[in-house]
């Protein structure tokens, strides 16, 4: 049995604002932006990796009231689980991320005790994200 990963779902609650950040600050490439009343579901992929899509939604997208409202207020608090991401020069791409609009400087880079070289910011909808050096 051969298993995989195919594809993470990101929530968003600006799909512009996060369109921006993925595609322009971190430089994936959209491969679908569909709309479907009233929500985006935006879908991306990294030029390394393209057999794993990251999809961007809204909260209320394709769920009920109730749970896009839950859904939204663990975003607003930013208490969703983190995506971590993986790249080759972690200073540069955290100088770029951190100048862009919208984000939070979570943690700068630094050497963890387990052995990683890492940092972590907030996308622009709030989303925990770390960056590792590859």
């Amino acid at each position: 049995m051969s298993i995989s990963l195919s594809t993470v779902h990101i929530t968003v609650d600006d799909p512009q604002a996060a369109l921006a950040f993925y595609r322009d600050t971190l430089g994936l490439t959209v491969t679908q932006d569909v709309a479907n009343g009233g929500f985006r579901w935006i879908t991306l992929v990294a030029e390394s990796q393209p057999e794993i899509q990251i999809v961007l939604s809204q909260p209320h997208g394709g769920r009920s009231q109730e749970d896009g409202d839950a859904l939204a207020s663990l975003l607003a608090k930013g208490e969703l689980y983190p995506v971590h991401f993986r790249c080759q020069d972690l200073d540069a791409t955290f100088v770029k991320i951190a100048n862009t609009p919208g984000v939070e400087v979570l943690q700068d880079p630094a050497t963890q005790p387990w052995g990683v070289r890492d940092a972590a910011v907030r996308d622009p909808a709030g989303n925990r994200l770390r960056f590792e050096q590859a």
